[in-house]
């Protein structure tokens, strides 16, 4: 018997990319999707990609949030992008920082982005396709976490990512995809036409 094929992912950056850019998202109340957030999710999953939520939150380590109401946010996310009809195979997390909060969560880690420890989990954990995947992000960082392994990105322009863009052309270090939003970078990905 044949092992089932892995399956290419899309590894989505949460705050700017799919939910309005925030101090600090402390309950399901102060979660935003962006308007064009479920429609995103939709074609990434018709498509045939999981669908992965890779996140760091440091309001964790900062004491802002507990694991357990991070988890809480998560599932009412996850809920709200699904009743658009995509479907979200995991989020996975980064709660620490390297200089803030109190240990375990202070800490230098291999999950927190730039580092590609989250997408390699989900990896490991999804049977996904790592030669077939993309990130989608709205910070360098999120980028860099792809691209150390090998996954290409696209770089959206809510939350951080126009000042990022400008930062890093200005550095010399030319973004090879730049959209709009999410959804206009999923509409790259799965070929799909029209606004």
């Amino acid at each position: 018997m044949r092992a089932p094929a892995r399956r290419p992912a899309v590894f989505l950056d949460r705050d700017g990319t799919l939910t309005a850019e925030a101090d600090w998202v402390r309950s399901a109340a102060d979660l935003a999707l962006l308007s064009c957030a479920g429609e995103a999710v939709t074609h990434l999953t018709n498509a045939g990609f999981a669908v992965v939520v890779a996140t760091n939150q440091s309001a964790v380590a900062r004491g802002f949030v507990s694991e357990e109401e991070l988890g809480r946010i998560h599932a009412h996310m996850t809920r709200e992008l699904e009743r658009a009809g995509g479907r979200i195979d995991g989020v996975y997390v980064c709660p620490h920082h390297p200089t803030e909060g109190n240990p375990p969560y202070r800490r230098d880690c291999e999950c927190r982005k730039p580092k590609p420890g989250m997408l390699l989990a989900a990896a490991r954990d999804l049977s996904l396709d790592l030669s077939r995947s993309w990130v989608v992000g709205d910070a360098e960082r999120d980028l860099e976490a792809g691209r150390v392994i090998g996954v290409p990105g696209i770089l959206v322009a809510t939350g951080k990512g126009e000042a990022e863009y400008e930062r890093m052309t200005l550095d010399r270090r030319p973004v090879q995809r730049f959209e709009p939003d999410v959804l206009a970078a999923a509409r790259l990905l799965t070929g799909a036409q029209g606004r």
